[in-house]
């Protein structure tokens, strides 16, 4: 049978109300229409689905057989309609982000903050990832966009990347060690000390293996760790040296926490950026998300120091008296 949707919604309504003037009130139409449509339905069907009343109309054996299986299915459109328009709305959705470490503290938080005033309504589900892990998670449909220090040039065809910022690492140590002011250490000095790296699998560790070969000096970690949040820590308790984004040290450098090594190879920028799937459309809750990721004063080169005074420059350079 190829009979019309609009038929079984009328029998529904109908069936629903036991009254053919409030589903005609229900459905914004008019009581003649309505009976000659399930008429109509009767006919193709080959059977009668309704008796009349006084009370109304009563459905047939043969009406509430049907109308067990039409109920469920109706019912369930429109609450795919429903939902459809609410997430259009943005009162309701998920979305899904998976972010590297250094990407959800440098830059994801304060947009989600931001995200979550504006669509309250929305589900936000965040997943802590390696960069690699991020990716794959991406490619797998797991995640609508991944966030993380991440290269354009090691982005696959599949995906697609835009730079949303940069972030300048530099390298602190705990009040155990001291570094003479008139001397700046080089990535081979470096070497011979204790170092704190992400583990060994991590784009970060990956970028640090690759910059210390290229200046000849071997990038042997002490101590690995398995998030960015846990080389402060780490750092702090005299454990080795760490390369840590200027964003995430807060206070710590101003209040002799930790203190700065003092470098004469500088560290490259890295990027933190925005994947996607290629030729994929997002859905609403995830575009906005991407509309704020990409908004001119979230996409910007991110030089965030230690105070007022640091730079882009200078970072990485501090003045001490202590004997090395």
């Amino acid at each position: 049978m190829n009979i019309s949707y609009d038929y079984y919604r009328v029998f529904y309504y109908v069936a629903k109300y036991r009254s053919i003037t409030q589903a005609a009130a229900a459905l914004m139409n008019n009581q003649p229409n309505l009976t000659r449509i399930i008429k109509n339905l009767e006919g193709e069907l080959g059977c009668s689905l309704f008796v009349r009343s006084r009370q109304g109309v009563q459905l047939t054996p043969e009406g509430e057989q049907l109308f067990a299986h039409i109920r469920i299915a109706v019912e369930h459109i429109e609450a795919g309609e429903e939902e459809l328009t609410l997430s259009r709305g943005l009162q309701q959705g998920t979305v899904s982000i998976g972010a590297s470490g250094t990407a959800l503290r440098c830059l994801l938080l304060p947009v989600l903050k931001k995200y979550r005033q504006l669509y309250p309504g929305i589900r936000i589900r965040v997943s802590n990832y390696s960069t690699p892990q991020a990716l794959a998670a991406l490619k797998n449909g797991l995640v609508d966009i991944a966030v993380a220090t991440v290269s354009p040039a090691e982005i696959s065809d599949s995906l697609t990347c835009r730079v949303l910022k940069n972030i300048q690492d530099v390298a602190v140590c705990g009040t155990a060690f001291s570094f003479p002011a008139n001397r700046k250490l080089s990535l081979a000095d470096l070497s011979r000390l204790p170092l704190i790296s992400m583990g060994e699998h991590t784009k970060t560790y990956a970028f640090y293996a690759s910059l210390f070969t290229e200046k000849g000096a071997v990038f042997s970690p002490s101590v690995e760790a398995a998030t960015a949040d846990q080389i402060l820590p780490l750092v702090m308790h005299d454990l080795g040296i760490g390369f840590i984004p200027g964003a995430l040290l807060g206070d710590t450098v101003r209040n002799g926490t930790v203190k700065l090594v003092p470098l004469a190879d500088p560290i490259p920028l890295r990027t933190i950026c925005l994947v996607k799937r290629a030729g994929l459309s997002l859905s609403a809750a995830a575009r906005k998300l991407d509309e704020l990721l990409t908004a001119d004063d979230c996409a910007a080169p991110s030089y965030i120091g230690l105070s007022k005074n640091f730079s882009k420059t200078n970072l990485a350079v501090v003045e001490t008296n202590d004997p090395w």
